[in-house]
Parts: structure tokens; C-alpha cells; sequence
């Protein structure tokens, strides 16, 4: 993932699970969007992750524009189809590392930085070259191959992962990606076998909770506390959805107290959750100001 070898990478792009094969470096768009350039939405402490990423006194987060998965129901949609973010070098890139490292960040926490992979890993470089000494965290939906997984193992120290669908079908719907169960399940194999810490992130879909419940009994059964759960219920309707009416509410909260009550029939003692007024919340930053960018 360094040099001039994961440069030629991006001429045949496969860092996702997508591996569209667009020829990047001369300036064609893959799946994702991204093409040659290097989009950054916003560079700037963040408060709202997980207690021990956030702590008190932030995370260091970068929102990279652009995304391999699309979710129709994404609330980030800007971002993610590229229409918010600046362009900028890989140089500018590691100065923002060092910038919020200066700000009191606790860690790098890299959002969506997958189709950025080459990019993001020369920064942390030249960054780390100058002081960077932070933890790195790569935030992601779950749609990850487990090759490149392996391959940042030694520069993440934290897996911040989703775990969305365990059917096909909804991964489908939802996301066009219906390998999700299968791809994202590799990847976190992949993550459970690296040196970093890995946290599962369980989002629960309305209509679609009874796959968080098997999501999380695989999860449990196959990593024990390998991995650390995050019970999530912030989802929030962005819209309406004729063909799918369900994503226009939010999770009916006692389903999501079965499911918590679900995770403590496993013996889980040590996870997160979300408390009840969280969908109620903004987690939403304005992206359209390109903080820190």
C-alpha cells in the first residue's frame, strides 16, 4: 500500500470489493466516484463516536468524499455521491493529520477512506515523518476486501466497523452490493486476525432488525470478545422511499431494547449502545462548510 507499486493500483482500481478496474491515474471514474483526484469533505474534531475514540477531547476525523457502497438511505448523501469536499494533495492531506494531532485529537479517524486507500497511507507517511504520533482509526461501512485489510495491517490500530445486512437481498435493495454478508464477514475475519482493535458496528435498520440479531449472534459465536459491539439506533429517515416505505421511520424503540436484551442473553458484558433519544440527535456536521479543509 506504498510507492510507486500501490500508485499503479489506482490505474486498474480494485481497493474495493466493487473491482470496477477503472483506470483512475487517467482520470476515469470508478463505482465509488473518485477518479484521480483526492476529495476531503472535512478535517476537524469530532464528538460523537464511541466513548475510548472520542473521549474528551475528540477525534481526529477526515471525511473523504465519494463511497464504494451508496446506501440509499446514507446520511451523508453529499459526501458520498462527491457534490461536498475539496480537492487537495496528499501533501495538504498530512498537514491535516498534524493539524488536528496540534487541536488535541486523541486519533486520525479516517471516514470512508477506502477508494483513497494509496493516498491516505502516503500522508500518514509523510505526517508521521513530522511528528504524527496518534492513533489511527479506519472508519468504514464494512464493505471491505480483506486483502486490503491485511495489507494496513501495521499502519490501523483501530477497526471501526459497520456490519448492515446479513441478507443478500437487503444488501442488495439498499446498497447494490448483495456479496455485503459475505465480503463484509471476510473483512472482519480479516480484522480479527490483525494487531488492531477491532469494533463492530450494528446499525439497526427499521423492518430489518431481525438481521442485527443475527449479525450480532455471529459476531459473538465466532470472535467472543475478539471484537467489540456497537449497538447503534441513530438511523434516521432521509426521505421517502416508495419501494421501501420502512426506511421512513426510525427503529421502534422496543425492538431495539430486545435486541440489547438480546446481546446480554450472550454473555456480552463489555459493549456499546446508543441510548434511546440518540436518532433524535444531529450527527450530522455541515459538511458544506469543508471544515478543516
Amino acid at each position: 500500500m506504498r510507492g510507486a507499486a500501490a500508485t499503479r493500483l489506482l490505474a486498474s482500481c480494485e481497493l474495493c470489493p466493487r473491482m470496477c478496474g477503472a483506470d483512475r491515474l487517467a482520470g476515469k471514474r470508478g463505482v465509488c466516484g473518485a477518479a484521480d483526484e483526492l476529495r476531503v469533505a472535512r478535517s476537524a474534531l469530532h464528538f460523537w463516536e464511541e466513548p475510548p475514540i472520542s473521549g474528551e477531547a475528540g477525534s481526529g476525523t477526515v471525511f473523504f468524499s465519494h463511497c464504494p457502497l451508496h446506501c440509499i438511505y446514507c446520511q451523508n448523501a453529499g459526501i458520498a455521491n462527491g457534490q461536498v469536499g475539496r480537492d487537495i494533495t496528499v501533501e495538504r492531506l498530512a498537514e491535516c493529520y498534524l493539524e488536528l494531532q496540534s487541536q488535541g485529537a486523541l486519533n486520525i479517524n479516517l471516514v470512508t477512506a477506502t477508494h483513497y486507500a494509496v493516498q491516505a497511507v502516503a500522508a500518514l507517511d509523510r505526517a508521521r515523518a513530522c511528528g504524527l504520533s496518534i492513533p489511527v482509526v479506519w472508519n468504514t461501512s464494512g464493505y471491505e476486501r480483506a486483502e486490503l485489510v491485511r495489507a494496513l495491517n501495521g499502519t490501523v490500530d483501530v477497526w471501526l466497523t459497520d456490519l448492515r445486512y446479513a441478507r443478500p437481498e437487503t444488501a442488495k435493495a439498499f446498497s447494490a452490493a448483495p456479496d455485503y454478508p459475505e465480503v463484509a464477514r471476510s473483512a472482519i475475519a480479516a480484522m480479527a486476525q490483525s494487531d488492531a482493535q477491532v469494533i463492530v458496528r450494528i446499525l439497526a435498520l427499521p423492518g430489518h432488525v431481525e438481521e442485527a440479531f443475527e449479525n450480532v449472534a455471529w459476531l459473538v459465536n465466532t470472535f467472543g470478545e475478539r471484537v467489540t459491539l456497537s449497538m447503534m439506533s441513530q438511523y434516521t429517515p432521509m426521505g421517502a422511499f416508495p419501494q421501501h416505505p420502512e426506511l421512513e421511520q426510525r427503529v421502534d424503540p422496543d425492538e431495539f431494547d430486545a435486541l440489547l436484551d438480546f446481546v446480554d442473553s450472550l454473555g456480552v458484558e463489555e459493549y456499546f449502545w446508543q441510548e434511546g433519544e440518540a436518532a433524535l440527535e444531529s450527527f450530522i456536521p455541515d459538511f458544506e462548510a469543508c471544515e478543516g479543509v
